[in-house]
């Protein structure tokens, strides 16, 4: 049985002063992080420039990558930080979606007090799959949530879920008018909207994932016994993990319903939640910004694959998935790190 030392206790939790290697050493420099500033608030203005730039539908399917990029997120937070696997995903994100359009069809609840709602019940959901799936082994939360992606759309088309889902037929909505006093489309409105959102969850998770927590996710990673060792309680970590990433996908579900009107318990089985775990591979699990990466690369890989031949556009999809791991096997985010630290 393993005994922790306050030493070893006092050592995880605090990151050791070691004194830094120079490459290292130059990011932590006022230059490294001016430099990084400049590059993400020049990112964040082209963002804020595309939807003046782009027609209608591309702005539309740019406000879609952003939800899946809020799935992306969670689905980082529990796989690339804490070193779980989720197989199903998908079914935070169909929940965070149902809480919003049931909530507004059935209660007539405005439409932004819906989302911190959807967060709130993909937390709680988050915490009732991941508290017993903490206790199996490793690969038990993978079929745990396995599990739960196929049995979702079925449950929701049952006649038991019928009366809050409206079974096959789904819940249409009306999402609210663009403010009067700003000039803006309602395609560009929600993408502004999901813009923020998006901004707000990456930059919590980025603190997130650099302080105790996430100090203590990645010691859960590495090896679990040694972090048990060391006076972490494994299963609260992991349940955590669980729960945040679920509260992220509830969010990027719940906006997904506010930008397309609609939520169908068919557009949310096994094969979407597979598709956020593409994205986060491409993206980069182990990245924050992998995410929005992610997200990008779940809407313009089958556009690439559909324009390259539109007979073949599957067999063509997997070629791509395959050429980016293999160029990329650390994702985007990976290869961008490698071109810096050069």
């Amino acid at each position: 049985m393993c005994i922790p030392s306050p030493r070893c206790q006092e050592d995880l939790v605090r990151p050791a002063r070691l004194k830094p290697c120079s490459f290292h050493a130059g990011l932590t420099q006022p230059h490294g992080e001016r430099r990084n500033r400049l590059w993400w608030a020049g990112l964040l203005a082209l963002a804020c420039a595309l939807p003046f730039l782009l027609g209608s539908f591309r702005v539309y399917q740019l406000t879609l990558a952003g939800t899946y990029a809020l799935a992306i997120l969670g689905l980082n937070i529990l796989t690339g930080f804490s070193g779980q696997i989720s197989l199903g995903h998908g079914a935070f994100y169909a929940l965070g979606g149902y809480v919003t359009g049931g909530m507004m069809f059935h209660w007539g609840v405005d439409a932004y007090l819906t989302l911190p709602a959807a967060a709130l019940a993909c937390f709680a959901a988050g915490l009732a799959v991941g508290w017993p799936a903490a206790r199996l082994p490793f690969l038990g939360l993978a079929l745990a949530t396995y599990a739960l992606a196929v049995a979702l759309p079925q449950v929701l088309k049952s006649w038991l879920a019928a009366p809050w889902t409206r079974g096959v037929q789904g819940i249409y909505i009306d999402k609210p008018a663009v403010p009067a006093a700003l000039p803006l489309t309602p395609d560009q409105w929600w993408y502004f909207v999901t813009l923020g959102l998006l901004v707000a969850a990456l930059w919590a998770a980025s603190n997130l994932t650099r302080g105790r927590i996430g100090r203590a996710w990645a010691a859960l990673r590495d090896d679990e016994i040694a972090a048990a060792c060391n006076g972490i309680h494994v299963a609260r970590y992991r349940v955590l993990a669980m729960a945040t990433g679920a509260a992220c996908a509830g969010l990027g579900g719940a906006l997904a319903v506010l930008v397309t009107d609609y939520v169908a318990p068919d557009r949310y089985g096994f094969f979407f939640s597979v598709q956020l775990l593409i994205g986060a591979v491409l993206g980069g699990v182990t990245s924050i910004a992998g995410a929005v990466v992610g997200g990008l690369v779940l809407i313009l890989l089958p556009m690439l694959a559909d324009e390259i031949s539109k007979n073949l556009a599957w067999p063509v999809y997997g070629a791509l998935l395959i050429a980016s791991v293999w160029l990329a096997p650390e994702g985007v985010v990976g290869v961008w790190r490698r071109i810096q630290s050069r």
